[in-house]
């Protein structure tokens, strides 16, 4: 999920291994040769649920559960924080066995349509109820719980938008407006400034599993994959990893592995920037509280004058495993969290985690100016930004693209490799492995 414990654990365990088994996975045990299961909207909500959840996730749940339980007396629900170090792997062996889970699952957007892909026969088919709630969500979201006909199997529940987290300290010693910044070349000629006077670099990069090029290749409007095939070399991946080769022959990458060494990295001033999504403003409130005032949002920059300006990086869904035997109660439970603004609005204030729930953007406390950035509406920057998600494809084969992608950035990063050579190869290499087809 979107929000900054799990993100520590995405970026100790690396992207690879985010995938588990889901996609070595054969469809076993689930089935899935068998239609999903239809949710019975005439049924009771009673009796109790067991939710699997982690980290920040499973606090905010833990913390809503009470208001559902009074709004339906003598309903239970009970939150397990399974971790997110073991999370996939349990829900993989469920998935596989076809017993064992819960009768709610939380799963981050790319997993899910691994899952779905996999196992379409492990979850509850919500297109009947969900279908009406379709234009109240952010849209890239949405796609991440449906399969490529439409059908639902999740509802969303946080994103990512992106933006860039600038030090004003750091930009004012080196003479450098962040408002200047409209494209990624304004963005690496203020880098090579900033450097020249202040010694400092430009943002942190984890060779291990950054994030920095699935952003910018999304930013274009695409992912690893389009209509099913494989789009890793197209002419906006080698142009997004053109930029990351750019920002590294520029001597303005700071190359840090692992979480604890980002954060370090930043608080310690270090980097002058740091082009993410909203959930590093938890990161930055909780451990750099003696930072106040000294950061700024802007939005990503654009590819060319005029382009879009944001992305995604991150957001989880809620959705009701085909294991359930009571998924009338599920639902309502996953709509009371999920299709409620003063709920998903109480998650950001209390958890960090921004809502995918578009009604809830609109809140005074998004819209409003937030403190730890001198009065700026930091919130309304990333509310704004939303609507220009570009929805991505993504595929079971995700992880593998995953993987061999890594590799590829940092031949070209920290190697000097061509992009362009470079992501023919990856393609090739990501070919061999599942069998798709490269995209012309």
């Amino acid at each position: 999920m979107s929000m900054r414990t799990s993100r520590r654990s995405v970026l100790r365990a690396g992207i690879g291994a985010l995938a588990v088994a889901v996609t070595g996975g054969c469809a076993t045990g689930g089935g899935a040769k068998k239609p999903a299961k239809n949710l019975n909207a005439q049924a009771q909500v009673t009796g109790s649920i067991t939710i699997w959840s982690w980290d920040v996730a499973a606090k905010a749940l833990k913390r809503l559960a009470p208001a559902f339980e009074q709004q339906h007396p003598g309903v239970k629900v009970n939150v397990v924080d399974i971790g997110y170090d073991n999370a996939y792997d349990k829900i993989t062996i469920g998935l596989k066995s076809g017993a064992g889970l819960p009768d709610v699952l939380q799963v981050e957007g790319q997993k899910m349509q691994s899952y779905i892909g996999t196992f379409p026969s492990g979850f509850y088919d919500l297109s009947t109820l969900a279908g009406p709630l379709k234009s109240q969500f952010n849209a890239a979201a949405w796609a991440t719980g449906t399969d490529e006909n439409g059908k639902v199997y999740a509802l969303p529940w946080d994103i990512g938008p992106c933006g860039v987290f600038c030090r004003t300290d750091i930009f004012q010693q080196a003479g450098v407006d962040p408002g200047s910044i409209q494209t990624w070349d304004d963005y690496i000629a203020a880098g090579v400034q900033i450097k020249a006077r202040t010694g400092k670099k430009l943002l942190v990069v984890d060779p291990t599993g950054d994030s920095t090029f699935p952003m910018l290749l999304q930013q274009e409007g695409q992912g690893y994959f389009v209509g099913g095939k494989i789009a890793v070399n197209t002419p906006a991946a080698v142009k997004a990893m053109t930029v990351m080769k750019e920002l590294n022959d520029k001597g303005l990458v700071d190359y840090e592995k692992g979480w604890d060494a980002l954060v370090s990295s930043n608080k310690d001033g270090n980097v002058a920037t740091a082009p993410t999504a909203v959930w590093w403003s938890g990161t930055l409130t909780d451990e750099m509280p003696e930072l106040k005032g000294k950061f700024s949002v802007i939005p990503l920059p654009a590819f060319t004058p005029g382009g879009v300006r944001t992305s995604n990086n991150g957001g989880s869904l809620l959705n009701i495993s085909s294991q359930s035997k009571n998924s009338a109660t599920a639902w309502a439970f996953i709509q009371f969290v999920l299709a409620n603004s003063d709920n998903q609005v109480s998650m950001l204030k209390n958890e960090g985690i921004f809502p995918a729930f578009v009604p809830a953007l609109s809140d005074p406390y998004i819209t409003g100016p937030q403190d730890y950035y001198g009065g700026q509406t930091t919130f309304k920057t990333f509310a704004d930004l939303a609507k220009d998600i570009a929805p991505v494809e993504y595929t079971g084969d995700y992880s593998k693209a995953s993987d061999l992608v890594t590799t590829a950035t940092s031949a070209v990063m920290q190697g000097g490799k061509d992009p362009k050579s470079t992501l023919d190869s990856t393609a090739q290499q990501i070919a061999s492995a599942t069998n798709r087809q490269i995209a012309q």
